[in-house]
């Protein structure tokens, strides 16, 4: 049983290595692929909007900045009483030589609010290249770029995740600690080796590749957008890419039930779509790894401390190495919040399986209404 204990241990912390040096790789590289502006085709970017996160504005205003020869901005809300709404008529005010819009309605055809405020968007839009993109990524002035630079001849969409930054208290920092160096790693690292999939907080339509599965409302065949995107361009004999560098997220605070919340909600959509993924997410994080490292520690003539201690060691580290190599963001008390992240992750797994309703912004939803509609 300690030998079993010790080759479990040795290959969870060989594949978290792997995983890290495959993301390291991604996010170091230089892509070969480097277009001109001129080399830019004409892109619409729609923004949705729903409330108000503490960094929208300059997120918001991140999109009218951005260094493309032409492109229009349409901003999409389900109601004109929203608090995003007078922000993003100052703003379109304040760039008055920027092509921006507001488009205010609710199509309500789908089980999925997000998508239904962006349905309005992609009938308004101008061009065949579309950017779907949430209201709390902050975009470089390059965003478009580095978009169309990750894609070749097999792309159906491009995207990117997001990563956690500017965290204020130390839930935030245990929201990056989801979102950075787990959630993206995992993500790039899949990308790496061929099995990307999409990520709705950033996705680079061609147009006329969604318009072949029916258009934008192909994408509620799913409770989350983006898993509804993967399959439809996977059933397309295409590859979901994404980006070397993933995108800015700015977090300011968070409360432990906000990160709770959410995890779970995230949770139950990945079980939901991708069963057959979710299943194995169990045993991603550092708990067994260690705990396998205690029970085996007689085979190195260790006390199980120092063991445990060591595995421990090993992994934050490989964390630490990636975050600061990537440029992400990395505190002394990140190694705290990598493993407060890490013991969450076996309860936000069960409840990812024996739960199904969640809330979005005030909406409530369950992933069996998607399931019973795929049936």
């Amino acid at each position: 049983m300690e030998w079993t204990a010790f080759l479990l241990c040795a290959a969870a912390l060989l594949i978290h290595m792997l995983s890290a040096v495959l993301a390291l790789y991604r996010t170091r590289r230089t892509t070969s692929i480097v277009l001109t502006d001129e080399q830019l085709p004409p892109v619409t970017i729609v923004r949705p909007v729903c409330g108000l996160d503490p960094y929208d504005e300059a997120t918001l205003r991140s999109t009218f900045a951005l260094a493309h020869p032409e492109f229009e901005i349409l901003f999409c809300s389900a109601r004109e009483r929203d608090a995003a709404v007078p922000l993003v008529r100052r703003l379109i005010a304040e760039h008055p030589h920027i092509n921006a819009r507001l488009l205010i309605g609710d199509d309500k055809s789908t089980p999925n609010p997000k998508l239904n405020n962006v349905i309005k968007g992609w009938g308004a839009a101008c061009h065949s290249w579309i950017v779907i993109a949430d209201s709390n990524v902050l975009m470089p002035r390059d965003y478009v770029g580095q978009l169309f630079a990750a894609l070749r001849s097999d792309t159906g969409l491009v995207c990117s995740p997001p990563v956690g930054s500017r965290p204020d208290g130390f839930w935030a920092e245990v929201e990056c600690a989801f979102l950075n160096t787990y959630q993206a790693r995992w993500q790039l690292s899949a990308d790496t080796i061929g099995f990307g999939f999409a990520q709705g907080k950033s996705m680079l339509w061609r147009r006329n590749v969604l318009d072949a599965a029916d258009g934008i409302r192909a994408l509620g065949i799913e409770i989350a957008e983006d898993a509804a995107a993967t399959k439809v361009v996977r059933s397309k004999g295409l590859r979901v890419r994404l980006v070397d560098r993933p995108f800015e997220q700015p977090l300011g605070t968070r409360t432990r039930q906000q990160i709770l919340d959410r995890q779970v909600r995230w949770a139950r959509l990945r079980r939901a779509t991708f069963p057959l993924c979710y299943t194995p997410e169990l045993f991603t994080g550092s708990l067994v790894p260690i705990g396998a490292a205690v029970f085996a520690a007689p085979i190195a003539d260790l006390d199980g401390v120092s063991a445990g201690a060591i595995v421990a060691a090993l992994w934050f580290g490989t964390e630490a190495l990636l975050a600061r190599a990537s440029g992400w963001h990395v505190s002394w008390i990140s190694p705290a919040a990598w493993f407060v992240r890490d013991v969450m992750l076996p309860v936000i797994w069960l409840k990812g399986w024996i739960g199904d309703g969640f809330n979005w912004r005030g909406n409530d939803m369950t992933v069996a209404e998607a399931e019973q509609g795929r049936a």
